[in-house]
């Protein structure tokens, strides 16, 4: 199986919430697992929110950082190529997704994935309308 997540379930693999457990299952049964360009500076976002949040220490930051960094070395990345710009606008044309969130459902489509995961409804909903297979992890 060709995995796709989008960040909101990528951050799931160091981040105890719910969908972590059915993240963790995903990626250990796929037998690719891709990720778009933009999900490091947005898992990194979202764990510095944590950490201003105080629901992360500097030193689990540093830890979590460096598996993200490793994890997306071992992941198939799509990069930001005119196929990619091109579908994110002619989706974000047709959907009401915010433009990062248009940015993985084009890279899914263009990568060819089998499986599209995310927590985000819309993005879901999106990436279901564009003819991707989705789970949808809820928020």
């Amino acid at each position: 199986m060709r995995l796709f997540l989008d960040s909101s379930a990528f951050v799931k693999r160091y981040v105890d919430e719910p969908g972590t457990d059915r993240v963790i299952s995903l990626c250990t049964a796929a037998d690719a697992l891709a990720l778009s360009t933009i999900v490091i500076p947005e898992v990194i976002s979202t764990l510095r929110r944590l950490v201003r949040e105080s629901r992360l220490d500097d030193v689990t930051y540093t830890r979590l950082k460096a598996a993200v960094v490793g994890d997306v070395a071992d992941a198939e990345v799509c990069d930001l190529t005119a196929t990619v710009l091109g579908r994110t606008v002619a989706c974000l044309e047709r959907n009401p997704l915010r433009a990062m969130d248009a940015i993985h459902v084009a890279s899914a489509l263009v990568y060819g994935a089998d499986l599209f995961v995310s927590a985000d409804r819309r993005q879901v909903a999106a990436a279901r309308g564009e003819g991707l297979t989705v789970e949808d992890l809820g928020d």
